[in-house]
């Protein structure tokens, strides 16, 4: 799948499920119940143990682009290598690296770095990236967003940290390309409920084709 394939499916679906769990088997739990409530794009942090596994068996298997998967909390090119090698086909960073950049664009996939400045922003953009991670979102909020995109109204920005069912339509309203939720969309992993994983998914992918209807 190339980058531009990814990036249409980002669109298409307007979230992106960041999955934080305690072992890989959890992540491939939360994961499945995210495809059930309508989440077909799925962000599997680096910083759960057994991260790499939990991207190969989801790799494999949904080979026939079921999901699209990433690999996020990635922090350098050896990281992104490896989760692009493991059947990765986006990354996701909390920050600027421009060797991250440079290798998602060697072979063609989609890397969304981290920005919270305009300066941050049009560093990202320069260096090859096509959207821009806003990080922590909960520091800004939606409006911030409507105002960046005053002086850079071609800045693509997906917010992450801080996205809930009580804001994510103005998230939407203000300009974001889509949209990142973990624990707001996973909390139910915690107590071994992927049934409510599934309902918040759907409440989700409802909220942001309503909020769509209205801009």
């Amino acid at each position: 799948m190339t980058k531009e394939e990814s990036l249409q499916r980002v669109i298409n679906t307007g979230i992106v499920a960041v999955v934080r769990a305690k072992n890989a088997e959890q992540a491939i739990r939360i994961t499945e119940a995210c495809r059930a409530g309508g989440i077909d794009i799925i962000e599997i942090t680096m910083t759960v143990p057994g991260a790499l596994a939990a991207i190969q068996e989801l790799a494999n298997a949904y080979r026939q682009g079921e999901i699209v998967l990433g690999a996020g909390t990635v922090l350098d090119s050896e990281t992104a290598r490896v989760c692009l090698l493991a059947g990765a086909e986006f990354i996701v960073s909390p920050s600027f690296n421009p060797e991250v950049i440079r290798l998602a664009n060697r072979y063609r996939k989609l890397v969304m770095p981290g920005a919270q400045t305009i300066t941050e922003m049009v560093t990202v953009m320069e260096s090859g990236a096509d959207v821009v991670k806003l990080f922590p979102g909960n520091a800004y909020g939606p409006a911030y967003v409507k105002a960046v995109k005053g002086p850079l109204p071609q800045v693509q920005i997906i917010p992450t940290g801080g996205v809930s069912l009580d804001n994510v339509g103005e998230w939407i309203k203000n300009g974001c390309l889509a949209v990142g939720v973990g624990g707001e969309l996973t909390a139910g992993a915690k107590t071994g409920n992927y049934d409510l994983i599934t309902s918040t998914a759907r409440q989700f992918v409802e909220a942001i084709s309503s909020a769509r209807k209205q801009v």
